[in-house]
């Protein structure tokens, strides 16, 4: 650590505790709109999906709002300040049971937080690398924070599970608001670390103002969003869904505006940064469906339980579900687990049947009725995967430390397209499971999973860090934050995207089909990079950024 700037501890703990807080609500958000035994809001998989993949995708275009303010008003440590602040209370409000209104309050609260948050930490952490002694080191920097991001990500389901499993809903969502207060102190502690590199950049005289770049985007976006929601029927799936790619479309003319009115020596760093934007909106449409698509294999497809000595640890843990073999009132589900609605009533049909678990285990394997097995709780699965960043990190900031000597080190768009074709093959461990279940026909191993989060894990580090690196790298200085904002919106419509591929599981009878869909977005997005990549190299080149 010696060999990084003394802030970086700081920015690291600070992101720890907002991605701990941030994940631990996302682990069970489907499952707690899902649920109907817990106490959750009990919505469709196909409503929750749209939901989910509307507020994941809104949490990542508000960045550009934030990233302009901090560029030009606020500042970053402000603007990181007041963005954690909104995240916490956001998460208090989540914390209180059924009541509509505060959960979409809180969502809405959670977005805007998030926007200020984001982008800005980001960018002052690469500010801190931009000095010349350090700036050789930014991508094994951001490799580092990443690390922080999901430190915080394996350990919040544990918290999330026995929260929810022990006292209910509201106590985990309340965990995740009193740790984001946590982080915010930990900034502002190490606030004299970072002072020096919140610099504000001072706007273009031949530039628009931040109010009127504000309300020139932002009016457009937002009324051609509540246009599309009010169009008669759906064009794209679902009223939120047209709303907010059309919405989006005001947002991308910005960026493209912004190449427009560049300077000749900005044009092509901008030109890279928008391509690659572009082709990483498909790694996070398949990536975040951890949360919507995985969940459901993991509730529903994969065996869950134990071995006997481990329930005690697990139980301590907080991992351990436990489930009642013997009838009840539960949903009735089809042989994919879909549900369906009562005609006569309208609403959920349901019916006395054993819970749901043992739909797909053979009768000669149910265990005796009236008793009670233990399984591991759904939401931890969604901790391998920051489990395999954290421990792959290393090695491959080793790996690329190595290949550096060498001089045989790829480029940053390089290790984004090998992120992209390894991402590609971690859909095909997902199609080999479907298989190997016979289509959910009987429970499959959970090695699947883990399988399929340990290779796309390594397409992640490849990809993810490395793209805040290159956007820090790469951002004209007067607009850094904006271009950050600029990932952040890729991120953004490939979240929405990963909810709309999500809305039409339960179209698939078979469940591979779902998969090849996956792969195949993967597979033209790797494509296209490798098309642009010598000229992407060649602009790094010319830049000095290789």
């Amino acid at each position: 650590m010696r060999q990084h700037p003394s802030g970086l501890p700081f920015l690291f703990f600070t992101e720890m505790w907002e991605r701990f807080c941030y994940y631990l609500m996302i682990g069970i958000f489907f499952l707690y709109m899902t649920d109907t035994q817990m106490g959750g809001l009990a919505f469709g998989r196909a409503t929750a999906s749209d939901v989910f993949g509307t507020f994941i995708a809104l949490v990542y275009v508000t960045p550009f709002i934030g990233g302009l303010l901090a560029d030009r008003v606020l500042g970053f440590r402000r603007s990181i300040v007041l963005g954690g602040v909104l995240m916490g209370i956001g998460y208090l409000l989540l914390a209180i049971p059924n009541n509509m209104t505060t959960f979409y309050l809180a969502l809405a609260v959670m977005i805007l937080g998030n926007g200020f948050f984001k982008p800005n930490i980001s960018t002052l952490l690469g500010n801190l690398y931009n000095e010349d002694r350090y700036r050789e080191r930014k991508d094994d920097g951001y490799n580092i924070f990443y690390m922080g991001i999901n430190i915080g990500a394996l350990i919040c389901n544990f918290v999330a599970a026995y929260l929810r499993n022990t006292y209910g809903w509201g106590y985990a969502f309340a965990a995740a608001g009193i740790g984001m207060f946590v982080g915010v102190l930990v900034f502002m502690s190490g606030s004299k670390h970072y002072a020096h590199a919140d610099v504000r950049k001072e706007a273009n005289p031949a530039e628009a103002g931040v109010f009127t770049l504000l309300s020139s985007v932002l009016a457009p976006a937002i009324l051609t969003g509540i246009l599309a929601w009010k169009i008669p029927g759906n064009i794209l799936g679902t009223d939120s869904t047209d709303a907010f790619i059309f919405g989006s479309l005001p947002v991308v003319g910005f960026f493209l505006w912004i190449l427009w009115k560049a300077s000749a020596d900005e044009k092509p760093r901008i030109k890279a940064l928008l391509s690659i934007y572009a082709v990483v909106i498909v790694f996070w449409a398949v990536f975040k469906q951890n949360g919507t698509a995985l969940t459901t294999w993991a509730e529903y497809y994969t065996d869950r339980s134990m071995p006997a000595w481990q329930e005690t640890p697990a139980k301590f843990m907080g991992m351990v579900q436990e489930i009642k073999h013997e009838p009840d009132t539960f949903p009735l589900y089809d042989e994919q687990f879909r549900t369906h609605k009562d005609p006569t009533t309208g609403l959920l049909a349901t019916g006395v049947t054993l819970p749901p678990y043992f739909k797909n285990i053979p009768p000669d394997q149910h265990p005796p009725e009236g008793s009670t097995i233990k399984l591991v709780s759904t939401e931890i699965y969604q901790s391998v995967n920051p489990f395999f960043v954290i421990v792959l990190t290393p090695l491959l900031v080793w790996a690329f430390g190595a290949l550096r000597r060498r001089k045989r080190e790829p480029t940053t768009p390089g290790k984004i397209g090998l992120g992209l074709v390894i991402s590609a093959l971690s859909t095909l461990v997902t199609i080999w499971a479907v298989h190997s279940c016979h289509n959910g026909a009987e429970k499959a191993s959970v090695w699947w999973l883990i399988g399929t989060y340990g290779v796309i894990t390594v397409g992640e580090l490849c990809l993810s860090p490395m793209g805040l690196s290159m956007v820090s790298k790469m951002a004209p200085a007067r607009i850094a934050g904006l271009m950050m904002g600029g990932w952040q919106l890729a991120t953004s419509l490939g979240n929405k995207l990963s909810g709309i591929l999500a809305t039409m599981w339960d179209r698939y009878d078979h469940k591979a089909d779902f998969f090849w869909v996956n792969f195949a977005l993967l597979a033209v997005s790797a494509l296209a990079l490798s098309v642009m990549l010598k000229w992407l190299n060649r602009i790094f080149k010319d830049q000095g950024l290789t």
